[in-house]
């Protein structure tokens, strides 16, 4: 997969997806959200891939926000159709993609940056990262899930703080408050990332996918997670990998998941 805004590179069933907008400090514009969409969806169907991570190029930065000159001169139909688009394309699709997307921050993640690490379905951070929702400083709020997902990350309080003050906060102080669930230093960020997909990858992708379905139903609106897991729960019997996992289990040996 060729693109102008990202890198994508696969190994050993572990795809790494980079912003590569350097200059920008890796900056979100339409053609990079197009294109991760793009790059998230051809993967999802890549069965040669079980585990994606997303990080930004340099060391300065994950994505230090919008490309804002982009819509700045936006007309009120015109900024809510950027954020229901950008949450349609990108946001939701990597929140449920079935596969799990672990954001890999190196430097600063601010605005859109953040919303889209917070979609991923966890985040490690490097020592030098900063993190923030600043749009209340330009007058406008998060448009691409900020509001919703930060307080299911860290509580509504903090994120209320957060978002009204436009403050950043350190590594360390986000992996306190559950924002990120370790933090390392930039040289052994994405060796971290390929350690924890390693772990992953020993496991059902199956299930792994049905776990990401039923914690997920939780935070739907009129959704039963519960109900969500039961479902799931049952679906696994019906499983080649949970036939494979049990027998594995009871021979004493270690499984070898057909991922079906």
């Amino acid at each position: 997969m060729k693109f102008d805004t990202i890198l994508v590179a696969i190994n050993n069933q572990l795809a790494q997806i980079t912003i590569n907008r350097p200059h920008k400090l890796n900056a979100l514009n339409k053609v990079t959200i197009e294109e991760l969409s793009e790059a998230f969806e051809a993967l999802e169907d890549n069965e040669d891939v079980k585990v994606i991570v997303l990080t930004g190029s340099g060391d300065k930065a994950f994505v230090a926000g919008a490309d804002i000159s982009e819509f700045a001169h936006f007309s009120v139909d015109e900024g809510g159709t950027l954020a229901r688009n950008g949450q349609e394309i990108l946001f939701n699709i990597v929140e449920n993609l079935s596969k799990p997307v672990i954001a890999a921050i190196n430097g600063f993640a601010l605005g859109g940056g953040l919303e889209l690490a917070m979609a991923c379905h966890f985040r490690i951070a490097s020592d030098n990262a900063k993190m923030g929702l600043p749009e209340v400083s330009l007058g406008v709020i998060p448009g691409y899930g900020g509001t919703q997902r930060l307080p299911q990350l860290v509580g509504k309080g903090k994120a209320m703080e957060m978002i009204m003050t436009a403050t950043m906060i350190p590594a360390d102080e986000a992996l306190k408050c559950g924002l990120v669930n370790y933090v390392t230093t930039q040289e052994e960020l994405l060796p971290l990332a390929e350690k924890i997909a390693g772990k992953i990858m020993r496991n059902s992708s199956v299930a792994i996918s049905a776990a990401i379905r039923a914690v997920n139903a939780n935070f739907e609106d009129g959704v039963n997670g519960y109900d969500v897991e039961i479902e799931e729960f049952g679906d696994c019997f019906g499983t080649e990998d949970f036939m494979e996992g049990t027998k594995a289990f009871l021979e004493k040996r270690k499984p070898n998941f057909p991922g079906a």
